[in-house]
């Protein structure tokens, strides 16, 4: 496509290559396409970002900190900012260990900032590994630096995913009467593990105390309130929460839509899901495929194949995953579905889509068959 007249890659297209070259581990290639970049000018810091990923994935460490010398090779300034934003990119891939090494490579040639220590602390979080949290935790401590509340908010949510909901709840407490207080984000990390745990009187007592303290609540914090009570059918509350949320003034956004279209969807009420994307569009907020792949699952689980009737209702035709849809329909058990979905798309000439719809129904199929008993079995049952 590049020989064709007229025509030239940009960034975007040039750093797709990038991580195809990079997921196949094809370095020398990768490399030579980021020096081909370079050349032309269309070096950008998601591309520094995919190469550091490709090399920190395949424990290539020299190749990794080699990154820096090219970025100066190409005229970018290699500061705390630039270092801080690719040790982001490590933590935030779970390649905390790799962000933690480079650091250990690069921390004579620039000065750390707060926010080196605090990504360095979010890469073990994520990763579970609390020793060493705690090790950098300290380090920052050490070296001068008061964590702020968003080091204090990391901590927290580590503590969460390692399980240590009392450690968590004594450092909030600490946070509440030394400092930093804790702010919305602070009390929606510990207002949605409550919900996952299905404590909800837990969570509205943090949220009561959030509000006496004068932190309002915003649309991330309602959404866990509401998907909260909606695993447990209480729709009362949802719809409570929802006229509260229009009360303050917090209207709902992406994630909260997204959210109540999949506990219609859990409730098989497709046509509430449809009522509530219809009043996503109104709003201004651009449905994901997840949205859609959510609603096309409500409407075959509840065995209305229609697509028209779907387009009638004001559904607008996105690009669908279809095998992210075919695999949450399989979830279902129900090799129907996606047998009568397949031959209605190869009627009208969809023979890519049926395919792969055909092949997840024959895997449903061979699953079913594999976990039948065998006939000496029952005879012995």
């Amino acid at each position: 496509a590049g020989k064709r007249p007229g025509f030239a890659h940009d960034s975007r297209t040039y750093n797709f290559m990038m991580c195809v070259l990079g997921r196949t581990r094809q370095f020398e290639t990768m490399v030579a396409k980021l020096e081909e970049m370079g050349e032309k000018g269309l070096l950008t810091m998601e591309t520094f970002s995919i190469a550091i990923k490709a090399f920190a994935e395949a424990k290539q460490r020299k190749k990794e900190v080699g990154i820096f010398d090219l970025m100066k090779k190409y005229g970018f300034k290699v500061g705390v900012d630039v270092i801080n934003f690719l040790l982001d990119s490590l933590s935030t891939a779970k390649l905390g260990k790799e962000a933690q090494a480079v650091f250990e490579k690069l921390k004579d040639r620039f000065t750390p900032s707060l926010q080196t220590y605090t990504i360095l602390l979010s890469g073990w979080c994520r990763l579970k590994n609390l020793l060493e949290a705690g090790r950098v935790w300290n380090e920052m401590i050490d070296r001068g630096f008061n964590p702020d509340i968003v080091a204090h908010n990391v901590m927290l949510e580590g503590l969460l995913k390692c399980k240590k909901k009392s450690d968590a709840i004594k450092l909030f407490e600490i946070m509440k009467a030394k400092g930093p207080s804790p702010n919305v984000r602070s009390y929606t990390i510990m207002i949605q593990d409550f919900c996952k745990q299905k404590l909800m009187g837990e969570a509205i007592e943090y949220f009561d105390v959030m509000v006496d303290r004068g932190c309002q609540p915003d649309a991330a914090l309602y959404t866990c309130l509401i998907t909260g009570f909606g695993r447990q059918k209480k729709m009362d509350m949802v719809y409570s929460l929802l006229k509260e949320m229009r009360e303050r003034g917090c209207p709902p956004d992406g994630r909260t839509y997204n959210a109540l279209i999949k506990l219609m969807t859990s409730q098989h009420m497709p046509d509430d899901a449809v009522r509530i994307y219809k009043k996503m569009i109104q709003s201004g907020i651009k449905p994901t495929i997840h949205t859609y792949n959510m609603i096309m699952k409500s409407y075959f689980v509840t065995k209305n194949y229609e697509m028209e009737e779907m387009l009638e209702k004001g559904m607008k035709a996105l690009k669908l995953d279809y095998n992210k849809f075919a695999s949450d329909i399989s979830k279902t058990g129900n090799a129907v579905i996606l047998e009568e979905l397949a031959r209605k798309m190869n009627f009208v000439g969809k023979f890519e889509v049926s395919n792969v719809l055909a092949s997840w129904a024959d895997m449903m199929k061979k699953s079913a068959k594999r976990k039948e008993p065998t006939t000496s079995a029952r005879q012995f049952t």
